[in-house]
């Protein structure tokens, strides 16, 4: 019963509640770790476990605590410079290739100062607080959510790098795979609106709002799959210059790459793929997963050639035009980290709307990861968050199997770097009308 609380106290409580839900699921997913698991670091793009879990808690101390809590003072003023990802109002940084080598603090110091930190935002919102509070940490909250597949990505690296070819989870049962018959999904254009609209939270680089002008252009139905990738590589797709872009056919022939991460050739030459369940035999009607941009990119190209089609990758307001109408009900039925599955599954055969835009794989779109006109970031030093990073990036659109689902919405922009491909990034073809 709730009858004696007001609406403020009730949405305190409501808060409180999902704060705690949302905390509680970073330390369950580096349960099956050990230390040395959470230790090691990958690469300088990858981050430690044990680093995602450190930030996240500076990220409540720096930005929750410090401004709203009575007589602040910091667990540990090291941990101020030692978790800082790149908040340059906030103050100096360590060197983010070098967060493997923080031996110290501990596995368990770090728990505990999130559960010291946890205690102190949960009694700052049993008081009477400011709505700033509550935005806040609600911001702190899909900041989490964001480290939380960010965790599971770079955890899906590292153990890719071990010859042992280690499990991280056991798989779930494959429940029997039907083909997926691919179709075009056609829209007529004109002029719509995208970037965030409703009183939910927002990042500030989905906003404001605005109109933009469509061309007529069709969607493919699901995303492209990993049977239809195989067909590009054994075509020599790697390998002819035509289809990439420069700076693509340069990183390609750089990085000496032939194939998706965490593709690898197998007994007889059969293709398997790393995942976080370890080895596994490709799923010729999952989508694929683990491509760059420019791999997408290149891939379309072979495909409008193939097909004989003008095939091309979706712009970001393509993609948000087809789905915004569908969002509610694909987020509901959409393959995310709740589901349990870590990896991409094969598309439904004859399912109920005509695209699944959500789930499985992030979408790479060919849209620079510019501001929408007339934005405005953030004040203050969370202005960084987003802001300083709107160059030389692309967007992605739909949220991964690696994503809670309570983070995505149809106006949200994901954004990486043309050559990423460590994410749970795949691609559905656009075709001009």
């Amino acid at each position: 019963m709730h009858d004696s609380l007001s609406m403020p106290e009730l949405a305190a409580q409501a808060l409180s509640q999902r704060y705690a839900a949302v905390r509680a699921a970073m330390p369950a997913l580096v349960a099956p770790l050990s230390e040395a698991d959470c230790q090691a670091q990958s690469m300088p793009d990858a981050s430690p476990a044990k680093w995602h879990l450190a930030h996240v808690t500076w990220f409540f101390e720096t930005f929750v605590l410090e401004p709203f809590e009575a007589g602040f003072k910091p667990h540990h003023p090291a941990y101020r410079v030692l978790f800082n990802s790149y908040y340059n109002g906030v103050g100096a940084q360590h060197g983010r290739p070098q967060r493997g080598l923080l031996t110290r603090p501990s596995l368990a110091e770090v728990l505990d100062w999130r559960q010291a930190v946890d205690a102190r935002v949960l009694a700052l919102l049993r008081q009477a607080q400011p709505p700033e509070l509550h935005e806040r940490v609600e911001l702190g909250l899909q900041h989490e959510q964001q480290h939380q597949e960010l965790l599971l990505t770079d955890l899906l690296h590292l153990l890719s790098c071990n010859p042992l070819a280690p499990v991280y989870t056991p798989a779930m049962p494959a429940a029997a795979a039907e083909p997926s018959a691919a179709h075009w999904v056609a829209y007529e254009g004109g002029l719509c609106e995208i970037g965030h609209a409703g009183n939910c939270f927002a990042f500030d680089n989905e906003t404001p709002r605005h109109r933009q002008w469509l061309a007529p252009h069709a969607l493919a139905s699901r995303l492209v799959t990993q049977g239809e990738w195989q067909e590009f590589v054994a075509d020599g797709g790697y390998a002819e210059a035509r289809w990439w872009l420069a700076a693509g056919w340069d990183w390609v022939r750089a990085q000496r790459i032939a194939a998706p991460l965490h593709w690898r050739s197998g007994p007889g030459g059969a293709w398997q793929v790393f995942t976080l369940h370890g080895l596994q035999p490709l799923q010729a009607q999952a989508p694929v997963a683990h491509v760059s941009l420019y791999e997408a990119d290149a891939h379309a190209r072979w495909c409008a050639a193939q097909q004989r089609l003008p095939l091309r990758l979706p712009t970001e307001a393509e993609w948000e035009h087809a789905a915004a109408p569908l969002a509610a009900q694909q987020i509901a039925a959409g393959n995310f980290v709740e589901r349990a599955a870590l990896q991409p599954l094969p598309a439904a055969e004859g399912g109920a709307a005509p695209l699944q835009l959500f789930g499985d794989v992030w979408e790479w779109t060919s849209s620079s990861y510019q501001p929408y006109p007339g934005f405005r970031p953030w004040a203050g030093a969370v202005g960084e968050y987003n802001a300083k990073f709107m160059v030389n990036q692309y967007v992605l659109r739909g949220g991964s199997c690696a994503t809670p689902r309570s983070h995505i919405r149809a106006s949200y922009r994901n954004f990486f770097a043309a050559d990423a491909r460590w994410q749970f990034s795949g691609v559905r073809l656009a075709c001009d009308a």
